[in-house]
């Protein structure tokens, strides 16, 4: 029996349908998936090394802002001393406070800054919050609603609506605080629970944060001022964010920002030339380690030129095995050009911290992957710093003796699964 006029409609209404919304995926995926037009993809050389006058002014005229002199600037290690460093400057701000962040979770640490804020505000404090909507997501509704009530302004970064998918993969992952525009602080920590205590359980993750004075606060601001520009729609100046800042100490620093509207890759393009440049070692502390081929080239360049290299990623306590194994399938070449790679085992390591030639130093928001590379909006502070780079050096080799080192003959005789696991995940590399 032949179907009916009205039943062939239907039919032919469901299959367009059906198209409309597998095409629409389609392209919502290609979109989103997209890294610029403006991919870097040849060699990165150096005819200075890190010690050279010509690097500096390279990454002043290239990067800026300019490496500014006169700043001091003070690792801490693991968020017992991260925050109670960020909490004591938020209870001391007298002028303005501007927080931007990737992970804002309830749980203790987030009340706790939550309260921080809060009391802040309903003391007449202008404070300005940024929080990413995917990477908050598990903020506590009562807690936003509290600050909201108490004066905070606060702002989702790309929130999710049906006319922003095509920037859904487009986050921002940067973490910056400045207090009176006069204190600053980045680094790797979220605002969770998991940051909380000393790395001294699977629980209690390792990471590190700095806080820093001096003339580069104000474009740790800038930094921030951009960014509430394009959500909220509006400039923040004057001296309440930005006073006349004076010398604090002798470190020359400058804050490096880049974002997938920018098409530039300022701070993928920066770790290459920083590598490029070195001459004697470069100690990489790194959380998600997934490198393209142009990394791995450079990194495997500099070891054949006698830089030593080493590299601590997480072990098996990591939140994300997807790319664990990504970053594995990447290490083949990198172990057989000699390059040391060591996985870290308390717990999860969520460091971002390069460390070249024990002079330059950069620290930030940023993982050694795609996505912070060309995705995701991030910051790294560089610091020019011999003292602060030994410092680093020395954290390093602390976090060394907790790491397990990965040998060429174990990688060689892995078992088959895992380098089937491996090489599926390679797949999603430009997405991690």
């Amino acid at each position: 029996m032949k179907p009916s006029s009205g039943g062939t409609w239907k039919r032919t209404a469901t299959i367009a349908a059906i198209s409309a919304a597998v095409t629409a995926f389609i392209g919502f995926v290609a979109v989103n998936a997209m890294s610029g037009e403006h991919k870097i993809d040849r060699p990165i050389s150096s005819p200075y090394g890190v010690d050279d006058p010509e690097f500096s002014r390279a990454m002043s005229e290239l990067f800026g802002p300019a490496l500014t002199a006169g700043n001091a600037v003070t690792p801490l290690y693991n968020g017992t001393r991260i925050f109670d460093a960020m909490l004591a400057d938020i209870r001391r701000a007298t002028k303005s406070i501007t927080f931007e962040t990737y992970i804002y979770w309830s749980g203790r640490v987030g009340a706790e800054f939550t309260e921080a804020l809060v009391e802040r505000a309903r003391a007449g404090i202008p404070i300005h919050l940024i929080i990413d909507a995917v990477g908050s997501g598990k903020i506590d509704a009562k807690q936003l609603a509290a600050m909201r009530d108490a004066g905070v302004e606060v702002e989702r970064y790309h929130s999710l609506h049906w006319y922003t998918l095509d920037r859904i993969n487009n986050r921002t992952h940067r973490k910056l605080l400045i207090v009176d525009g006069r204190v600053g602080f980045t680094g790797g920590v979220g605002i969770a629970d998991k940051w909380d205590g000393d790395a001294d359980s699977p629980d209690h993750w390792r990471d590190t944060h700095f806080r820093v004075v001096g003339p580069v606060v104000a474009q740790m601001q800038a930094t921030f001022v951009e960014h509430w520009l394009s959500t909220r729609g509006v400039l923040l100046q004057g001296a309440a964010y930005f006073p006349a800042l004076a010398r604090a100490g002798e470190m020359p620093a400058q804050m490096v920002r880049s974002a997938a509207d920018d098409g530039t890759e300022s701070i993928r393009l920066m770790y290459l030339l920083s590598i490029a440049s070195a001459r004697h070692s470069v100690l990489l502390s790194n959380s998600y380690f997934v490198p393209d081929d142009l990394s791995v080239r450079t990194l495997i360049e500099a070891r054949q030129r006698g830089v030593d290299v080493q590299i601590i990623v997480p072990g098996s306590k990591i939140d994300s095995e997807v790319t664990r194994a990504a970053s594995r399938q990447k290490w083949a070449p990198l172990l057989e050009a000699g390059i040391a790679i060591y996985e870290f085992q308390p717990t999860m390591f969520h460091c971002k911290v390069m460390v070249v030639d024990d002079r330059w130093v950069s620290v930030g928001s940023t993982n050694f992957d795609s996505r912070s590379f060309r995705l995701n909006a991030e910051a790294n502070l560089n610091v020019l710093d011999r003292g602060l780079a030994l410092q680093e050096r020395r954290a390093f080799e602390k976090d060394r003796a907790r790491a397990r080192p990965i040998t060429v003959e174990e990688w060689r005789h892995r078992p088959w699964l895992d380098r089937a696991g491996d090489w599926f995940a390679g797949l999603a590399g430009s997405q991690l």
